[in-house]
């Protein structure tokens, strides 16, 4: 998890439109066809403004336009996390992104280049998490067995998934916690230096 929580930024855009701030967490998690508008986007089977102007009417508002740059404005980078995977890299370990989004047009590139070995975008391949082939495939593009790899993510579902082909997952719940397992599990010191 690189990023502060999907949720905060959901969250913060209904207060926004003076929707419940649950608004959007309670249809993905209860409306099984907001949940598809949602796998739709992410595997792109639906485009941006398809997706906008669908979950937008499902979200009761009067003009979807820009309505996934502003669910998504609230997400900011989670340094720790980045820092950490900066050094687990740096010890000579692979690293690989496996996201769940519409187009890398929303990542730095040259971010994603410095971190990661291996990325797996869903709407570039297809697939989403928690379907067991985006795990295999981001093994594949990493060279290993799933059983040598571990993933973190702050969903459980997606967790599920990844130990479902063999991985180890670690339930991202805040960085000190994430970063600690991760220096158990890679040996690699991911805690900050003392001065």
């Amino acid at each position: 998890m690189l990023t502060t929580p999907v949720w905060d930024s959901f969250a913060s855009f209904c207060r926004t439109e003076g929707l419940d701030p649950d608004a959007i967490k309670n249809l993905f998690r209860t409306d099984p066809e907001a949940l598809e508008d949602l796998r739709g986007l992410e595997t792109g089977r639906l485009s941006e403004s398809e997706f906008e102007a669908t979950f937008g009417k499902r979200l009761g508002l009067e003009n979807p336009d820009g309505l996934i740059d502003s669910m998504f404005v609230g997400m900011k980078p989670l340094e720790p996390m980045i820092e950490a995977v900066r050094r687990i890299r740096a010890s000579d370990l692979l690293t690989g992104l496996v996201s769940n989004s519409w187009s890398t047009g929303h990542y730095d590139r040259k971010l994603l280049a410095e971190l990661f070995d291996a990325v797996v975008i869903s709407a570039e391949v297809g697939l989403h998490k928690p379907q067991p082939e985006i795990y295999r495939l981001a093994a594949e593009r990493l060279e290993v067995e799933p059983g040598e790899c571990i993933f973190v993510d702050d969903l459980k579902e997606n967790c599920e998934g990844a130990v479902a082909v063999g991985m180890t997952a670690i339930l991202h719940r805040n960085a000190p916690e994430t970063i600690a397992r991760l220096t158990e599990l890679t040996g690699v010191e991911l805690e900050p230096v003392a001065r």
